[in-house]
């Protein structure tokens, strides 16, 4: 199994063994870093590596062409790739390379939370560039591992050829859903999932919509189609360990993009979109318009008709986006071009916004939802991780509640007659 062994410090001690798992598809010069997100593994890109490669056969162990310049982690290696990673005078095929991230699937679960942030495992992602041989790579990351992404941008943008954000925030309070009957009841559901079938049902309701799931398929219906999906993988691979979500969780509750960073990313020269899902109760769309935002005149936001998992909802329209960007990348378009394409819908719902971006609060339930929603953004974003443990502990509380209840209810006896 092909495994990226990776040394990190994390509070001045040294965290040795972590094993990066990956899996590469696909062959060319043209070389594509894919980085998932929250409690997510490599397989999750399923729909992105089928449309970039044309395939879902692994191409870790085939034998590597002497025309290709990827390498076995040698710095020899290194040297001999592009230096623009990209197939200027090769064959034209894209190499695909997805992983686990630490704490999660085949990968090393380092036992702390501390070895955990958004650039310890951006870091962990360039060391996995380096032992492949990769020069520079087209960066795609989705929702944690679009942060992941951003903070790789920021510490070596001299290694990426494109950045994609697929339903990004900028970590800490951005982090926190909409607030809601549903997604109070997902986030007690899923604290309280034991099983991948318990974990099934609560990741469907929170990464697609509902109209999505209600689909028919055949003699089926979606929904029943991913579920049974969702209970495969998640047994396959295990539940994650608590130590993982919650070194996970603290990556994406830490994390910030500096004004120096993102100005370090919309300098690099290198195009980006940001691309949503305008269903998306996790990552709200609001933080990802800021983003883009932010990211002119490099960045181009592009809106999808779909939920967090808007790369499995809507996979053609998101590979369109990848291929449009890789596209504009290898012609060299600058960035003024690539952000000031007009508005424009397209047939499968895609709107694409790159002129300034207007922020604006949803007003379908009225403005007074809105100010609420304003108000309670402002208070989770002083309140930051220490809100999401807080809901953490009043489930456990109320189960502990519930177990003294049942030890402590009294027994009836039926009466004796003398």
């Amino acid at each position: 199994m092909p495994y990226c062994e990776v040394d990190r410090y994390a509070d001045g001690d040294k965290w040795e063994g972590v094993r990066l798992f990956y899996r590469r598809y696909g062959r060319g010069a043209t070389k594509v870093l894919l980085i998932i997100g929250l409690a997510g593994t490599h397989d999750s890109w399923g729909p992105q590596i089928k449309g970039l490669t044309g395939s879902l056969e692994p191409a870790d162990d085939e034998p590597t062409r002497p025309d290709e310049e990827a390498g076995a982690g040698a710095a020899g290696a290194a040297e001999a790739a592009p230096a623009d990673g990209d197939d200027a005078g090769g064959d034209g095929g894209i190499e695909v390379c997805c992983f686990d991230n630490r704490g999660v699937g085949r990968s090393s679960v380092p036992p702390n939370k501390s070895y955990y942030s958004t650039e310890i495992m951006a870091k962990d992602a360039l060391a996995l560039m380096d032992h492949l041989g990769w020069k520079k790579a087209h960066v795609f990351g989705h929702s944690m591992g679009a942060m992941i992404s951003c903070k790789l941008a920021a510490i070596a943008p001299h290694r990426l050829c494109s950045l994609a954000l697929l339903n990004v925030t900028g970590g800490g309070f951005q982090c926190f859903p909409k607030v809601d009957g549903q997604m109070l009841s997902l986030a007690f559901r899923f604290l309280r999932a034991k099983t991948p079938e318990e974990r099934a049902l609560v990741d469907l309701e929170t990464h697609y919509t509902k109209e999505y799931l209600d689909e028919t398929v055949g003699s089926s219906t979606r929904r029943m189609i991913l579920y049974q999906e969702y209970v495969k993988g998640i047994s396959s691979t295990g539940m994650q360990a608590n130590c993982g979500f919650e070194g996970q969780i603290n990556a994406c509750w830490t994390h910030k993009m500096t004004t120096k960073e993102l100005d370090t990313i919309r300098s690099a020269g290198f195009l980006i979109s940001v691309i949503h899902g305008r269903y998306d109760i996790i990552a709200q769309l609001c933080h990802a318009k800021r983003l883009a935002e932010r990211l002119l005149p490099a960045a181009r936001m592009v809106e999808l008709h779909g939920a967090h998992l808007v790369s499995h909802e809507r996979p053609d329209e998101v590979n369109n986006a990848f291929m449009d960007l890789i596209k504009a990348s290898k012609s060299a378009m600058k960035p003024e071009e690539w952000s000031a394409q007009p508005e424009n819908v397209s047939e499968t719902g895609a709107l694409i916004s790159t002129g300034p971006i207007t922020v604006t609060m949803r007003t379908d339930e009225g403005a007074n939802a809105a100010n609420a929603a304003v108000a309670v953004y402002n208070l989770l974003g002083k309140l930051q991780l220490s809100f999401l443990y807080l809901i953490g502990v009043i489930v456990m509380g109320f189960e502990h509640m519930r177990n003294i209840v049942k030890v402590m209810k009294p027994v009836r006896v039926a009466a004796i007659e003398s």
